[in-house]
């Protein structure tokens, strides 16, 4: 196994208890749709599903869409959200840098806060455009690097293992430059826009609380530092003090960056 599948793997278990967060991301999914003038009748993708949120607004709109994401435990999820929605999205367990559908299958191809995460950012993004009709849009949101879920991940990255070689960061797909880098070879009509994901929370410790308990990356952070008090303590100090920059009235702020493009 090399050190990207392991990477892979591990990213199965870091992500498998998001669930409970979904009512946070899916407040974002109606804005990625209509940034990306999602249609009645055209065929999406949703890479990096997760729970659904974005595929399934966007099947609400009446858009034929397909769900693709990494985790067994997040794509139930999702379809116990299809159920619910009573919609018919399909959803398979693939990896973004290896889609299992044909080229230039789709209309549309979008990721909220997911394709990010892939390890190799060239072979994820031309899997997306392979599979993406020419003069097809590829839209995405994404956590820019120098605000609060960059810096989250910053976090979690100084107190984790070192990544293999040709890791990159994944708040990079949240630098306006490095994104027009990424896609000018491949694409036109770049677009960029900003927005905010408000999360409520009595406290800062309220919300650090939720996020041990939801959000992947540090959920398995915590555990493996349990055995080591002052590094834990360190750890939560410092996620504390970013969490304090971005809370007010018993809100946490997370911007996010829209990006779109037209596939040549």
């Amino acid at each position: 196994m090399t050190d990207f599948e392991k990477i892979k793997e591990g990213a199965k278990k870091v992500w498998a208890g998001f669930a409970p967060l979904e009512h946070i991301t899916g407040t974002a999914a109606p804005r990625l749709i209509k940034f990306a003038n999602i249609n009645s009748g055209q065929r999406v993708l949703d890479v990096a599903c997760g729970t659904g949120v974005v595929a399934l607004s966007a099947a609400r709109n009446g858009a034929t869409v397909v769900g693709a994401d990494l985790t067994p435990e997040l794509l139930e999820r999702a379809k116990e959200n299809n159920t619910i929605f009573d919609l018919d999205v399909e959803f398979h367990e693939s990896d973004v840098e290896s889609l299992p559908f044909k080229n230039e299958e789709f209309d549309v191809v979008l990721s909220q806060f997911g394709h990010m995460f892939a390890p190799r950012p060239d072979v994820a993004l031309s899997e997306m455009l392979r599979v993406l009709k020419p003069g097809g849009t590829i839209a995405f949101s994404t956590w820019p690097p120098e605000l609060f879920m960059g810096k989250f991940f910053q976090i979690i990255s100084k107190y984790s293992d070192p990544l293999p070689e040709g890791f990159e960061p994944p708040p990079l797909w949240g630098n306006v430059d490095t994104v027009i880098k990424r896609l000018s070879p491949t694409s036109h009509q770049i677009h960029f826009d900003r927005d905010k994901i408000l999360s409520p929370g009595l406290s800062t410790g309220h919300l650090l609380n939720m996020f041990e308990k939801g959000a992947g990356p540090l959920s398995k952070l915590v555990e493996k530092l349990s055995t080591n008090p002052k590094v834990l303590k360190s750890l939560r100090n410092a996620i504390l003090e970013i969490l304090s920059m971005y809370f007010e009235n018993n809100y946490l702020r997370q911007d996010y960056l829209l990006t779109k493009a037209i596939k040549k």
